[in-house]
């Protein structure tokens, strides 16, 4: 059993973690978009599914490319972002459960009806896309996850003829303290909590 991490890494993790509306002028590497991955993908999937497929925006063509399609207050968040993320979901993640589910090569007939599919894509990327927040956190970068974009645009502009579907997108950089608001409210456990 593993011990609790020390509260330096639950204030990083949680605590003192905010999500930002702005960066510093400091960039991104591949090599952190990797280690981003490499922490990420050991997240818990239904069977191991992995229904997430990324597109990082970087450079500038891509950056304006996908504030085309936000609204016009995330669109200037994500051109001066350093990097902004696309978290899509494969709808035919089934097809690749015998490599990613070896021990049981009948798991690819589980979801036959492409309709539950997008159920398990939907939740399962959503775990995926939580993942990424803490793995950049971890990495000691900062995100600024959001909606506030239209699906169908993003859709046809980035997975265009896939059955990749876009959940929502991240920026992604050094935060930049001037852009956050105060902490919002946090209930205390009595509040929306029920041990049984």
């Amino acid at each position: 059993m593993a011990d609790s991490l020390p509260d330096t890494a639950l204030d990083q993790l949680f605590r003192t973690a905010r999500t930002y509306n702005g960066y510093l002028d400091k960039p991104v590497t591949e090599d952190q978009l990797r280690q981003i991955w490499d922490l990420m993908k050991m997240g818990p999937t239904s069977a191991n599914m992995l229904p997430a497929r990324l597109v990082w925006c970087v450079s500038e063509d891509a950056k304006a490319k996908i504030a085309s399609c936000a609204s016009e207050k995330n669109a200037a968040k994500i051109v001066k972002a350093p990097a902004t993320v696309i978290i899509g979901m494969d709808v035919d993640f089934h097809e690749h459960l015998p490599e990613l589910f070896p021990h049981d090569q009948t798991a690819k007939n589980w979801f036959p009806d492409a309709e539950v599919r997008k159920t398990h894509a939907l939740r399962n990327s959503s775990l995926q896309g939580a993942y990424f927040i803490f793995a950049a956190r971890a990495l000691g970068l900062d995100t600024g996850p959001m909606s506030g974009f239209d699906n169908a645009k993003v859709d046809a502009l980035f997975f265009a003829g896939t059955n990749v579907k876009s959940n929502f997108i991240s920026t992604l950089g050094y935060g930049d303290p001037s852009t956050i608001f105060g902490r919002l409210p946090r209930p205390a456990f009595e509040r929306f909590n029920k041990v049984l």
